[in-house]
This record gives structure tokens, sequence and C-alpha cells, in this order.
């Protein structure tokens, strides 16, 4: 009979039956291995860039009075809370806005099937840039983006507005 201080824990019985720690990390980094990416978002914004027109801060200012030019912020809700908006821009979430621009969709809106220009824009004109091609893919026209985002916009003082939560 073993003493009860030799005996093995259900613990230690447990980690004997568990394979080679070498093992678990060989399978850990395959699993990781699978899962690389082939193409980084970089490339993806430079083959928008490459499809999509691009206008200037000072092209977007200057069209801001247009009624012909829609201009589209995508960024987060939580974004124009705390970082202002651009006074006249419509807000269509990113996560929405291919449901937004399908006539077909539940959740068209209005706004897109109006024939009008439309200018996105984000923070970095990084989300802007896809967003624009996905809905350029889409049949929408014209549309394009605005370089710098709204971060330069804000930083060379054109017009903001403070959004209120609702």
């Amino acid at each position: 009979m073993l003493l009860p201080a030799l005996r093995t824990s259900p613990v230690r019985q447990k980690a004997a039956q568990a394979p080679p720690r070498r093992l678990i990390e060989a399978k850990r980094y395959k699993v990781m291995e699978k899962m690389m990416i082939t193409k980084g978002i970089k490339a993806l914004c430079a083959e928008a860039e490459k499809e999509v027109e691009t206008w200037s801060l000072d092209q977007v200012h200057s069209h801001l009075e247009d009624d012909d030019v829609v201009l589209v912020d995508i960024r987060d809700i939580r974004e124009l809370w705390r970082d202002g908006a651009i006074p006249g821009a419509v807000h269509a979430p990113r996560g929405m806005l291919e449901f937004w621009v399908d006539p077909d969709s539940p959740y068209a809106r209005d706004v897109f099937q109006s024939g009008k220009r439309f200018v996105f824009f984000c923070a970095g004109a990084m989300r802007s840039a896809l967003a624009a091609q996905s809905v350029q893919a889409m049949g929408l026209s014209p549309v394009c983006h605005m370089a710098g985002g709204y971060t330069q916009w804000k930083e060379q003082g054109f017009p903001t507005e403070i959004k209120e939560k609702k």
C-alpha cells in the first residue's frame, strides 16, 4: 500500500497523460500558420486607391455647399461623438454601408438612390478607400473618397460640428 503522500494526485495523473509541451507548441504553430493572411490592409488599401477617385481636402471643402455632392461619414458613431463631424455629412456606418446602398436591401436608404456624387470619408482615409471601392463595385456612381480623412480635415481648420449623443 502507498502512503497518502506518495499517491499521484488526479492533476498529476492528467498531466502525465497529456502530450509533451513541445508537441502542443508545434500544433499551435501549425494552427497559427494556417491563419496567416496573404494580403494585408496596406495592400488592400493600395488596390482600392488605384480603383477609386480620391479628392483632396480642398476639393471636398469647395463642394461643401454643392447640392449634387453628398459627403458620407463612415466612422463609428462613437468616433463622431468623440471627435465631431463635418456639417451636412450623412452618417453611414461602415458595417451597414453596402446594405444601405443596395436598393433591394431591407435596409436601403433613399440618399444612396439620389444619383448624386458620393464622397466617402473616415478618420484616416483607409476605411473610406475600401468603402468607396466596395460601393463602386456594387454599381454606385460617381463615388470618391477624401484624402487624409476627418483627422486631417480637422487639422486644416475646415468646419466641424459637435455630434451629440441621442
